[in-house]
Protein backbone atom coordinates (compact mmCIF):
# COMPACT_ATOMS: atom_id res chain seq x y z
CA UNK A 1 0.00 0.00 0.00
CA UNK A 2 2.50 3.16 -0.96
CA UNK A 3 0.43 6.05 -1.49
CA UNK A 4 3.73 8.66 -0.79
CA UNK A 5 6.86 8.99 0.73
CA UNK A 6 5.22 8.04 4.46
CA UNK A 7 3.57 4.90 5.22
CA UNK A 8 3.60 3.31 8.82
CA UNK A 9 5.26 5.19 12.32
CA UNK A 10 5.06 2.51 14.92
CA UNK A 11 5.17 4.07 18.35
CA UNK A 12 3.86 0.93 20.66
CA UNK A 13 3.06 -2.74 20.76
CA UNK A 14 -0.81 -1.36 20.98
CA UNK A 15 -1.18 1.38 18.18
CA UNK A 16 0.43 2.33 14.83
CA UNK A 17 0.77 5.51 13.28
CA UNK A 18 -0.98 5.72 9.83
CA UNK A 19 -0.49 8.52 7.53
CA UNK A 20 -4.44 9.61 7.28
CA UNK A 21 -4.09 9.66 3.12
CA UNK A 22 -4.30 6.39 3.05
CA UNK A 23 -7.80 6.98 4.96
CA UNK A 24 -9.04 9.84 2.81
CA UNK A 25 -7.01 9.51 -0.14
CA UNK A 26 -3.68 10.91 -0.10
CA UNK A 27 -5.17 14.18 2.51
CA UNK A 28 -2.21 15.56 4.37
CA UNK A 29 -3.96 14.85 8.34
CA UNK A 30 -2.10 12.79 10.59
CA UNK A 31 -4.02 10.39 12.69
CA UNK A 32 -3.28 7.08 14.78
CA UNK A 33 -4.67 3.73 14.16
CA UNK A 34 -5.44 1.49 17.56
CA UNK A 35 -3.64 -2.67 16.93
CA UNK A 36 -7.70 -3.23 17.58
CA UNK A 37 -8.28 -1.81 14.14
CA UNK A 38 -5.83 -4.41 12.71
CA UNK A 39 -6.93 -7.52 15.17
CA UNK A 40 -10.76 -7.00 13.61
CA UNK A 41 -9.14 -7.18 9.94
CA UNK A 42 -7.15 -10.41 10.62
CA UNK A 43 -10.22 -11.93 11.99
CA UNK A 44 -12.86 -11.32 9.27
CA UNK A 45 -10.36 -11.11 6.46
CA UNK A 46 -9.45 -14.74 4.26
CA UNK A 47 -5.88 -16.02 4.37
CA UNK A 48 -5.05 -15.28 1.00
CA UNK A 49 -7.25 -12.38 0.28
CA UNK A 50 -6.61 -9.09 2.61
CA UNK A 51 -9.67 -7.53 1.26
CA UNK A 52 -12.92 -7.53 3.19
CA UNK A 53 -16.35 -8.15 1.28
CA UNK A 54 -18.64 -5.63 1.74
CA UNK A 55 -21.31 -8.20 3.09
CA UNK A 56 -19.15 -9.06 6.10
CA UNK A 57 -18.78 -5.35 6.92
CA UNK A 58 -22.39 -4.68 6.73
CA UNK A 59 -22.87 -7.47 9.32
CA UNK A 60 -20.52 -5.62 11.48
CA UNK A 61 -22.64 -2.54 11.06
CA UNK A 62 -25.27 -4.30 12.00
CA UNK A 63 -23.47 -5.19 15.45
CA UNK A 64 -23.28 -1.94 15.96
CA UNK A 65 -26.92 -0.98 16.84
CA UNK A 66 -26.53 2.24 14.88
CA UNK A 67 -29.47 3.72 13.43
CA UNK A 68 -30.38 2.71 10.04
CA UNK A 69 -29.83 6.10 8.76
CA UNK A 70 -26.29 6.31 9.87
CA UNK A 71 -25.12 2.48 8.83
CA UNK A 72 -25.61 3.80 5.82
CA UNK A 73 -23.91 7.18 6.02
CA UNK A 74 -21.16 4.97 6.86
CA UNK A 75 -21.54 2.61 3.93
CA UNK A 76 -21.43 5.16 1.80
CA UNK A 77 -18.62 7.12 2.88
CA UNK A 78 -15.95 4.02 2.48
CA UNK A 79 -14.75 3.43 -1.00
CA UNK A 80 -15.52 -0.79 -2.10
CA UNK A 81 -14.34 -2.05 -5.48
CA UNK A 82 -16.25 -5.01 -6.61
CA UNK A 83 -17.79 -5.84 -3.25
CA UNK A 84 -14.86 -5.54 -1.14
CA UNK A 85 -13.25 -3.16 1.18
CA UNK A 86 -9.17 -2.68 1.31
CA UNK A 87 -7.77 -2.76 4.42
CA UNK A 88 -7.47 1.18 4.45
CA UNK A 89 -11.16 1.17 3.73
CA UNK A 90 -12.17 -1.00 6.49
CA UNK A 91 -9.81 1.12 8.95
CA UNK A 92 -11.73 4.00 8.10
CA UNK A 93 -14.96 2.27 8.70
CA UNK A 94 -14.25 0.99 11.71
CA UNK A 95 -13.16 5.00 12.33
CA UNK A 96 -16.44 6.08 11.20
CA UNK A 97 -18.31 3.66 13.51
CA UNK A 98 -16.17 4.48 16.90
CA UNK A 99 -17.18 8.37 15.44
CA UNK A 100 -20.83 7.42 15.43
CA UNK A 101 -20.99 5.62 18.46
CA UNK A 102 -19.70 8.67 20.22
CA UNK A 103 -22.98 10.40 18.45
CA UNK A 104 -20.94 12.44 15.80
CA UNK A 105 -22.59 12.39 12.25
CA UNK A 106 -20.36 10.12 9.94
CA UNK A 107 -18.55 11.90 7.65
CA UNK A 108 -15.02 11.73 5.95
CA UNK A 109 -14.32 15.51 7.40
CA UNK A 110 -14.00 13.88 10.70
CA UNK A 111 -11.11 11.56 9.62
CA UNK A 112 -9.18 14.63 7.88
CA UNK A 113 -9.38 16.64 11.08
CA UNK A 114 -8.83 14.22 13.51
CA UNK A 115 -4.77 14.02 14.84
CA UNK A 116 -5.30 11.26 17.56
CA UNK A 117 -5.58 7.80 17.96
CA UNK A 118 -8.98 6.87 16.39
CA UNK A 119 -11.14 5.81 19.16
CA UNK A 120 -12.37 1.97 19.39
CA UNK A 121 -15.22 0.85 17.81
CA UNK A 122 -17.66 -1.01 20.34
CA UNK A 123 -18.04 -4.48 18.48
CA UNK A 124 -16.60 -6.77 21.08
CA UNK A 125 -13.58 -9.70 20.88
CA UNK A 126 -12.04 -9.39 17.40
CA UNK A 127 -12.31 -13.34 17.77
CA UNK A 128 -16.27 -13.33 18.17
CA UNK A 129 -16.36 -11.40 14.70
CA UNK A 130 -14.33 -14.71 12.93
CA UNK A 131 -17.58 -16.32 11.89
CA UNK A 132 -18.93 -12.99 10.39
CA UNK A 133 -16.74 -14.01 7.12
CA UNK A 134 -18.40 -17.25 7.08
CA UNK A 135 -22.02 -15.25 6.50
CA UNK A 136 -23.50 -13.38 4.37
CA UNK A 137 -25.43 -9.96 5.42
CA UNK A 138 -28.83 -12.19 3.13
CA UNK A 139 -28.47 -14.47 6.02
CA UNK A 140 -30.01 -12.90 8.78
CA UNK A 141 -33.46 -13.56 8.89
CA UNK A 142 -34.86 -10.60 9.00
CA UNK A 143 -33.67 -9.47 5.89
CA UNK A 144 -35.56 -10.46 2.20
CA UNK A 145 -33.40 -11.96 -0.45
CA UNK A 146 -36.46 -12.59 -3.33
CA UNK A 147 -36.42 -10.51 -6.46
CA UNK A 148 -40.06 -9.76 -7.86
CA UNK A 149 -39.22 -12.30 -10.72
CA UNK A 150 -38.50 -15.40 -8.04
CA UNK A 151 -41.71 -14.27 -6.38
CA UNK A 152 -43.84 -14.26 -9.46
CA UNK A 153 -42.16 -17.80 -10.63
CA UNK A 154 -43.73 -18.88 -7.25
CA UNK A 155 -46.85 -19.92 -8.72
CA UNK A 156 -49.64 -18.55 -11.04
CA UNK A 157 -52.72 -19.56 -9.84
CA UNK A 158 -56.28 -19.77 -12.63
CA UNK A 159 -59.20 -19.18 -11.58
CA UNK A 160 -62.13 -20.08 -13.63
CA UNK A 161 -65.87 -20.25 -13.65
CA UNK A 162 -67.74 -23.58 -13.69
CA UNK A 163 -70.69 -22.54 -15.92
CA UNK A 164 -72.93 -25.48 -15.24
CA UNK A 165 -72.32 -25.11 -11.96
CA UNK A 166 -73.50 -21.86 -11.38
CA UNK A 167 -76.74 -20.64 -10.10
CA UNK A 168 -79.42 -18.28 -9.46
CA UNK A 169 -78.57 -15.14 -7.00
CA UNK A 170 -75.08 -16.64 -6.49
CA UNK A 171 -76.13 -19.87 -4.34
CA UNK A 172 -74.12 -22.29 -6.27
CA UNK A 173 -71.14 -20.86 -7.97
CA UNK A 174 -68.26 -22.83 -7.74
CA UNK A 175 -64.23 -22.29 -8.67
CA UNK A 176 -61.97 -24.27 -10.88
CA UNK A 177 -58.69 -23.34 -9.16
CA UNK A 178 -55.25 -24.43 -10.97
CA UNK A 179 -51.91 -23.99 -9.75
CA UNK A 180 -48.92 -24.35 -12.27
CA UNK A 181 -46.88 -25.18 -9.82
CA UNK A 182 -48.74 -28.27 -7.99
CA UNK A 183 -49.47 -29.01 -11.67
CA UNK A 184 -53.28 -29.90 -10.11
CA UNK A 185 -56.92 -28.62 -10.30
CA UNK A 186 -59.41 -28.34 -7.70
CA UNK A 187 -62.91 -27.42 -7.41
CA UNK A 188 -64.04 -24.49 -4.24
CA UNK A 189 -66.72 -22.95 -3.50
CA UNK A 190 -66.67 -19.26 -1.79
CA UNK A 191 -67.16 -20.59 1.57
CA UNK A 192 -63.92 -22.81 1.23
CA UNK A 193 -62.12 -19.32 0.29
CA UNK A 194 -63.98 -17.86 3.54
CA UNK A 195 -62.63 -20.79 5.82
CA UNK A 196 -58.94 -20.81 4.46
CA UNK A 197 -58.92 -16.78 4.59
CA UNK A 198 -60.15 -17.10 8.23
CA UNK A 199 -57.49 -19.63 9.57
CA UNK A 200 -54.53 -17.85 7.44
CA UNK A 201 -55.22 -15.00 9.35
CA UNK A 202 -55.85 -17.17 12.76
CA UNK A 203 -52.45 -18.05 11.58
CA UNK A 204 -50.13 -15.69 10.13
CA UNK A 205 -51.57 -12.49 12.05
CA UNK A 206 -48.30 -10.17 11.71
CA UNK A 207 -48.35 -11.08 8.08
CA UNK A 208 -50.07 -9.06 4.57
CA UNK A 209 -53.23 -11.27 4.12
CA UNK A 210 -55.16 -10.54 1.16
CA UNK A 211 -58.86 -9.71 2.10
CA UNK A 212 -61.14 -11.79 0.09
CA UNK A 213 -64.20 -9.99 -2.27
CA UNK A 214 -67.73 -9.77 -0.44
CA UNK A 215 -70.05 -12.80 -0.72
CA UNK A 216 -73.32 -11.79 -1.16
CA UNK A 217 -74.14 -8.82 -3.35
CA UNK A 218 -73.92 -5.65 -1.83
CA UNK A 219 -77.10 -2.87 -1.32
CA UNK A 220 -76.84 -1.12 -4.30
CA UNK A 221 -74.67 -2.80 -6.75
CA UNK A 222 -76.87 -4.44 -8.76
CA UNK A 223 -77.81 -0.60 -9.96
CA UNK A 224 -74.53 -0.05 -11.28
CA UNK A 225 -73.84 -3.74 -12.62
CA UNK A 226 -75.52 -6.96 -13.27
CA UNK A 227 -74.94 -9.84 -11.42
CA UNK A 228 -72.52 -11.43 -14.05
CA UNK A 229 -70.50 -8.68 -13.88
CA UNK A 230 -70.57 -8.91 -10.14
CA UNK A 231 -69.63 -13.00 -10.21
CA UNK A 232 -66.91 -11.93 -12.89
CA UNK A 233 -65.35 -8.78 -10.41
CA UNK A 234 -65.54 -11.91 -7.60
CA UNK A 235 -63.84 -14.38 -9.83
CA UNK A 236 -60.69 -11.65 -10.66
CA UNK A 237 -60.60 -11.06 -6.82
CA UNK A 238 -60.51 -14.05 -5.60
CA UNK A 239 -57.67 -15.18 -8.69
CA UNK A 240 -55.18 -12.23 -7.45
CA UNK A 241 -56.19 -13.65 -3.78
CA UNK A 242 -54.48 -16.69 -4.45
CA UNK A 243 -51.85 -15.34 -6.47
CA UNK A 244 -50.78 -13.21 -3.97
CA UNK A 245 -51.06 -16.16 -1.03
CA UNK A 246 -49.18 -18.30 -2.95
CA UNK A 247 -46.59 -16.21 -4.05
CA UNK A 248 -46.11 -14.98 -0.23
CA UNK A 249 -42.43 -16.42 0.50
CA UNK A 250 -43.72 -17.67 3.96
CA UNK A 251 -47.13 -18.49 2.96
CA UNK A 252 -45.56 -20.54 -0.11
CA UNK A 253 -44.42 -23.34 2.22
CA UNK A 254 -47.30 -23.64 4.55
CA UNK A 255 -49.32 -26.52 4.63
CA UNK A 256 -52.47 -24.78 4.69
CA UNK A 257 -51.68 -23.19 1.61
CA UNK A 258 -51.01 -26.98 -0.02
CA UNK A 259 -53.89 -28.22 0.98
CA UNK A 260 -56.19 -25.55 -0.38
CA UNK A 261 -54.55 -26.12 -3.66
CA UNK A 262 -54.23 -29.63 -3.60
CA UNK A 263 -56.84 -31.35 -2.02
CA UNK A 264 -59.57 -33.04 -3.80
CA UNK A 265 -61.39 -34.58 -1.08
CA UNK A 266 -64.69 -34.10 -0.09
CA UNK A 267 -64.29 -31.44 2.80
CA UNK A 268 -61.72 -29.10 2.32
CA UNK A 269 -62.91 -27.11 5.08
CA UNK A 270 -62.62 -29.91 8.17
CA UNK A 271 -59.38 -30.59 6.29
CA UNK A 272 -57.50 -27.08 6.64
CA UNK A 273 -59.03 -26.78 10.14
CA UNK A 274 -57.23 -30.09 11.08
CA UNK A 275 -53.83 -28.42 9.55
CA UNK A 276 -54.82 -25.18 11.38
CA UNK A 277 -54.76 -27.12 14.86
CA UNK A 278 -51.77 -29.23 14.29
CA UNK A 279 -49.49 -25.99 13.06
CA UNK A 280 -50.55 -23.67 15.48
CA UNK A 281 -49.98 -19.72 15.13
CA UNK A 282 -46.74 -18.83 13.38
CA UNK A 283 -45.25 -17.40 16.72
CA UNK A 284 -45.83 -20.75 18.83
CA UNK A 285 -43.62 -22.68 15.25
CA UNK A 286 -41.29 -19.71 13.74
CA UNK A 287 -37.84 -20.46 15.26
CA UNK A 288 -37.24 -16.77 15.08
CA UNK A 289 -39.86 -15.85 17.62
CA UNK A 290 -38.48 -15.75 20.77
CA UNK A 291 -35.37 -13.95 19.02
CA UNK A 292 -37.02 -11.28 17.18
CA UNK A 293 -35.82 -8.43 19.31
CA UNK A 294 -31.84 -9.28 18.58
CA UNK A 295 -32.56 -9.19 15.09
CA UNK A 296 -34.50 -5.37 14.96
CA UNK A 297 -32.44 -2.58 13.93
CA UNK A 298 -32.06 0.13 16.82
CA UNK A 299 -34.51 2.58 15.08
CA UNK A 300 -37.35 -0.16 13.73
CA UNK A 301 -40.17 2.09 15.68
CA UNK A 302 -39.06 5.10 13.10
CA UNK A 303 -38.60 2.94 9.61
CA UNK A 304 -41.93 0.79 10.47
CA UNK A 305 -43.41 4.30 10.65
CA UNK A 306 -41.85 5.67 7.93
CA UNK A 307 -42.66 3.01 5.96
CA UNK A 308 -45.79 2.67 6.72
CA UNK A 309 -46.22 6.80 5.23
CA UNK A 310 -44.19 6.00 2.08
CA UNK A 311 -46.52 3.04 1.70
CA UNK A 312 -49.69 4.59 2.28
CA UNK A 313 -48.95 7.78 -0.31
CA UNK A 314 -48.28 4.88 -2.93
CA UNK A 315 -51.65 3.31 -2.02
CA UNK A 316 -53.40 6.40 -3.16
CA UNK A 317 -51.19 7.00 -6.48
CA UNK A 318 -52.02 3.90 -7.28
CA UNK A 319 -55.70 4.30 -6.44
CA UNK A 320 -55.85 6.93 -8.61
CA UNK A 321 -54.40 5.20 -11.41
CA UNK A 322 -56.34 2.56 -11.16
CA UNK A 323 -59.40 4.37 -11.13
CA UNK A 324 -58.23 6.09 -14.45
CA UNK A 325 -57.29 2.67 -16.29
CA UNK A 326 -60.83 1.26 -15.50
CA UNK A 327 -61.80 4.77 -17.48
CA UNK A 328 -60.44 3.82 -20.45
CA UNK A 329 -61.02 0.21 -20.21
CA UNK A 330 -65.03 1.39 -19.70
CA UNK A 331 -64.82 3.38 -22.90
CA UNK A 332 -63.28 1.10 -25.20
CA UNK A 333 -65.86 -1.11 -24.37
CA UNK A 334 -68.68 1.85 -24.92
CA UNK A 335 -66.52 2.63 -27.90
CA UNK A 336 -67.22 -1.05 -29.58
CA UNK A 337 -70.76 -1.08 -28.32
CA UNK A 338 -71.07 2.80 -30.51
CA UNK A 339 -69.21 1.50 -33.62
CA UNK A 340 -71.53 -1.64 -33.90
CA UNK A 341 -74.29 0.40 -33.49
CA UNK A 342 -73.22 2.74 -35.96
CA UNK A 343 -72.28 -0.22 -38.18
CA UNK A 344 -76.07 -1.71 -37.62
CA UNK A 345 -77.53 2.11 -38.32
CA UNK A 346 -75.50 2.16 -41.65
CA UNK A 347 -77.12 -1.38 -42.53
CA UNK A 348 -80.67 -0.87 -41.59
CA UNK A 349 -80.28 2.80 -43.75
CA UNK A 350 -79.01 0.65 -46.67
CA UNK A 351 -81.81 -1.93 -46.57
CA UNK A 352 -84.18 0.63 -46.79
CA UNK A 353 -86.22 -1.06 -49.70
CA UNK A 354 -88.81 2.37 -49.93
CA UNK A 355 -88.90 3.30 -53.38
CA UNK A 356 -86.76 6.96 -54.51
CA UNK A 357 -88.89 9.46 -55.70
CA UNK A 358 -88.99 10.09 -59.56
CA UNK A 359 -87.96 13.60 -58.79
CA UNK A 360 -85.46 12.48 -56.63
CA UNK A 361 -84.17 9.73 -59.11
CA UNK A 362 -82.78 11.88 -61.63
CA UNK A 363 -80.56 14.03 -59.73
CA UNK A 364 -79.48 11.47 -56.87
CA UNK A 365 -77.70 8.08 -57.12
CA UNK A 366 -78.33 7.42 -53.78
CA UNK A 367 -80.83 4.01 -55.35
CA UNK A 368 -77.60 2.49 -56.06
CA UNK A 369 -75.85 3.84 -53.38
CA UNK A 370 -77.57 2.56 -49.97
CA UNK A 371 -76.97 -0.61 -51.15
CA UNK A 372 -72.75 -0.13 -50.38
CA UNK A 373 -73.65 2.26 -47.68
CA UNK A 374 -75.29 -1.85 -46.15
CA UNK A 375 -71.67 -3.51 -46.61
CA UNK A 376 -70.26 -0.70 -44.75
CA UNK A 377 -71.74 -2.28 -41.73
CA UNK A 378 -69.04 -5.59 -42.41
CA UNK A 379 -65.78 -3.11 -41.34
CA UNK A 380 -67.64 -1.19 -38.48
CA UNK A 381 -68.86 -4.65 -36.82
CA UNK A 382 -64.97 -5.04 -36.64
CA UNK A 383 -64.20 -2.17 -35.55
CA UNK A 384 -65.96 -2.75 -32.77
CA UNK A 385 -64.45 -5.94 -32.39
CA UNK A 386 -61.24 -4.69 -32.39
CA UNK A 387 -62.55 -1.96 -29.65
CA UNK A 388 -63.90 -4.91 -27.02
CA UNK A 389 -60.35 -6.31 -27.78
CA UNK A 390 -58.86 -3.37 -26.76
CA UNK A 391 -61.08 -3.31 -23.41
CA UNK A 392 -60.38 -6.68 -22.64
CA UNK A 393 -56.47 -6.29 -22.97
CA UNK A 394 -56.38 -2.86 -20.35
CA UNK A 395 -58.72 -4.97 -17.98
CA UNK A 396 -56.59 -8.00 -18.33
CA UNK A 397 -53.44 -6.42 -18.21
CA UNK A 398 -53.84 -3.15 -16.44
CA UNK A 399 -56.20 -2.89 -14.23
CA UNK A 400 -56.07 -6.10 -12.89
CA UNK A 401 -52.39 -5.90 -12.34
CA UNK A 402 -52.74 -2.66 -10.76
CA UNK A 403 -55.44 -4.47 -8.19
CA UNK A 404 -53.35 -6.95 -7.51
CA UNK A 405 -50.53 -4.51 -6.20
CA UNK A 406 -53.18 -2.34 -4.83
CA UNK A 407 -54.74 -5.58 -2.93
CA UNK A 408 -51.33 -6.00 -1.72
CA UNK A 409 -51.04 -2.43 -0.14
CA UNK A 410 -54.51 -2.44 1.00
CA UNK A 411 -53.39 -5.82 2.83
CA UNK A 412 -50.14 -4.12 4.55
CA UNK A 413 -52.66 -0.79 6.07
CA UNK A 414 -54.25 -3.69 7.75
CA UNK A 415 -51.46 -5.80 8.86
CA UNK A 416 -50.54 -1.68 10.36
CA UNK A 417 -53.79 -1.65 11.86
CA UNK A 418 -53.49 -5.09 13.23
CA UNK A 419 -49.76 -4.45 15.00
CA UNK A 420 -51.06 -1.53 16.55
CA UNK A 421 -55.17 -2.56 17.67
CA UNK A 422 -53.80 -6.03 19.01
CA UNK A 423 -50.65 -7.40 20.12
CA UNK A 424 -49.61 -3.62 20.76
CA UNK A 425 -52.71 -2.35 22.43
CA UNK A 426 -52.85 -6.03 24.26
CA UNK A 427 -49.17 -5.46 26.05
CA UNK A 428 -49.88 -1.80 26.82
CA UNK A 429 -53.34 -3.29 29.00
CA UNK A 430 -50.92 -6.03 30.52
CA UNK A 431 -48.64 -3.74 31.83
CA UNK A 432 -51.43 -1.24 33.10
CA UNK A 433 -52.88 -4.48 34.75
CA UNK A 434 -49.38 -5.84 35.91
CA UNK A 435 -49.24 -1.93 37.41
CA UNK A 436 -52.49 -2.43 39.29
CA UNK A 437 -51.16 -5.54 40.58
CA UNK A 438 -47.90 -4.43 42.11
CA UNK A 439 -49.70 -1.41 44.35
CA UNK A 440 -52.36 -4.08 45.41
CA UNK A 441 -49.33 -5.77 47.06
CA UNK A 442 -47.43 -2.68 47.92
CA UNK A 443 -50.18 -2.03 49.84
CA UNK A 444 -50.57 -5.27 51.22
CA UNK A 445 -47.06 -5.70 52.54
CA UNK A 446 -48.05 -2.06 54.53
CA UNK A 447 -51.15 -3.07 55.77
CA UNK A 448 -51.30 -6.75 57.04
CA UNK A 449 -53.89 -8.72 55.19
CA UNK A 450 -54.37 -12.29 55.68
CA UNK A 451 -51.55 -14.89 54.32
CA UNK A 452 -54.15 -16.89 51.77
CA UNK A 453 -55.02 -13.13 49.59
CA UNK A 454 -51.44 -12.40 49.76
CA UNK A 455 -50.18 -15.60 47.90
CA UNK A 456 -52.92 -15.59 45.82
CA UNK A 457 -51.59 -11.51 45.13
CA UNK A 458 -48.20 -12.92 44.29
CA UNK A 459 -49.45 -16.02 42.56
CA UNK A 460 -51.40 -13.54 40.02
CA UNK A 461 -48.81 -10.60 39.90
CA UNK A 462 -46.42 -13.84 38.19
CA UNK A 463 -49.00 -15.09 35.93
CA UNK A 464 -48.76 -11.51 34.87
CA UNK A 465 -45.63 -11.29 34.82
CA UNK A 466 -44.87 -14.69 31.97
CA UNK A 467 -47.99 -13.05 30.03
CA UNK A 468 -46.24 -9.71 29.96
CA UNK A 469 -42.86 -11.32 28.88
CA UNK A 470 -44.74 -13.50 26.16
CA UNK A 471 -46.87 -10.14 24.75
CA UNK A 472 -43.33 -8.58 24.63
CA UNK A 473 -41.97 -11.27 22.73
CA UNK A 474 -45.15 -11.17 20.52
CA UNK A 475 -44.56 -7.31 19.84
CA UNK A 476 -40.94 -8.31 19.01
CA UNK A 477 -42.01 -10.81 16.58
CA UNK A 478 -45.28 -8.35 15.68
CA UNK A 479 -42.14 -5.73 14.01
CA UNK A 480 -40.34 -8.43 12.82
CA UNK A 481 -42.79 -9.39 10.40
CA UNK A 482 -43.49 -6.07 9.71
CA UNK A 483 -40.16 -5.20 8.77
CA UNK A 484 -40.19 -8.43 6.76
CA UNK A 485 -43.69 -7.11 4.88
CA UNK A 486 -42.52 -3.38 3.93
CA UNK A 487 -39.79 -5.55 2.48
CA UNK A 488 -41.89 -7.79 0.16
CA UNK A 489 -44.12 -4.67 -0.47
CA UNK A 490 -40.70 -2.55 -1.84
CA UNK A 491 -39.64 -5.83 -3.64
CA UNK A 492 -43.23 -5.80 -5.85
CA UNK A 493 -42.73 -2.28 -6.64
CA UNK A 494 -41.09 -2.94 -9.55
CA UNK A 495 -44.63 -4.87 -10.67
CA UNK A 496 -45.18 -0.84 -12.15
CA UNK A 497 -42.72 -1.78 -15.11
CA UNK A 498 -44.70 -4.07 -15.90
CA UNK A 499 -47.76 -2.80 -15.34
CA UNK A 500 -46.55 0.56 -17.98
CA UNK A 501 -45.30 -1.86 -20.28
CA UNK A 502 -48.46 -3.76 -20.65
CA UNK A 503 -50.25 -0.58 -20.84
CA UNK A 504 -48.15 0.52 -23.82
CA UNK A 505 -48.48 -2.69 -25.41
CA UNK A 506 -52.07 -2.65 -25.17
CA UNK A 507 -52.29 1.21 -26.84
CA UNK A 508 -49.80 0.02 -29.52
CA UNK A 509 -51.82 -3.14 -30.37
CA UNK A 510 -55.14 -1.29 -30.29
CA UNK A 511 -54.30 0.89 -32.51
CA UNK A 512 -52.36 -0.96 -34.55
CA UNK A 513 -55.43 -3.06 -35.23
CA UNK A 514 -57.77 -0.62 -35.39
CA UNK A 515 -55.42 1.86 -37.90
CA UNK A 516 -55.34 -0.82 -39.99
CA UNK A 517 -59.35 -1.30 -40.44
CA UNK A 518 -60.04 2.13 -40.83
CA UNK A 519 -57.36 2.62 -43.70
CA UNK A 520 -59.28 -0.71 -45.31
CA UNK A 521 -62.59 1.59 -44.43
CA UNK A 522 -60.98 4.65 -46.39
CA UNK A 523 -60.08 2.53 -49.26
CA UNK A 524 -63.32 1.31 -49.57
CA UNK A 525 -65.51 4.46 -49.46
CA UNK A 526 -62.84 5.94 -52.29
CA UNK A 527 -63.83 3.16 -54.50
CA UNK A 528 -67.53 3.25 -53.12
CA UNK A 529 -68.72 6.89 -53.81
CA UNK A 530 -66.18 7.97 -56.79
CA UNK A 531 -67.72 9.90 -59.39
CA UNK A 532 -68.16 8.97 -63.07
CA UNK A 533 -64.32 9.84 -63.87
CA UNK A 534 -62.77 7.47 -60.91
CA UNK A 535 -62.63 10.41 -59.06
CA UNK A 536 -63.44 10.66 -55.20
CA UNK A 537 -65.47 13.41 -53.22
CA UNK A 538 -63.17 14.85 -50.27
CA UNK A 539 -63.88 12.74 -47.42
CA UNK A 540 -64.55 15.91 -45.08
CA UNK A 541 -65.49 19.35 -45.77
CA UNK A 542 -63.12 21.81 -46.87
Amino acid sequence: MQCSNKMYQVTSSKSVHVNIKLLTHCRLTVGSVPAYYREVHQAICSRTDERVPIGVFQRILSRTYLSSTVQNQIAEHVNSADGFLSKVSLYKGLALIALAQQGKAPSPKLLENFIQEFPKPQLGEPKELQSLKMQSVQESPLYLSLTLAELLKKDTIKVDLIPEKKGLFLKHVEYQVTSERFTVSVFRRYNDFDVFHELLLQRYAYRVVPALPPKRVLKGVLTSMSEREFIEGRRRALGRFLNLVARHPVFSEDELVKTFLTFSGSDVQTKLRDACKKLGDEFMTCKYATQAKDYLPADVQSQFSSSRELIRNIHNSFQKLRDRAERMAERSKENATDLLMFGKELSSLGSDESPVPVLASCKSPWAALRRSVKGLSVEFSLLSEKAAQQGRREEDDVVDKLNLFLDLLQSYRDLCERHEKGVLHEHQRALQKYGVMKRQMLSATVQPKEQVSVEQLESRIVQQENAIQTMELRNYFSLFCLHQESQLIFTYLPITAHILGAFVDSQVQGHKEMGEVWQDLHSKLNSLFGDGNGQSPPLSPK
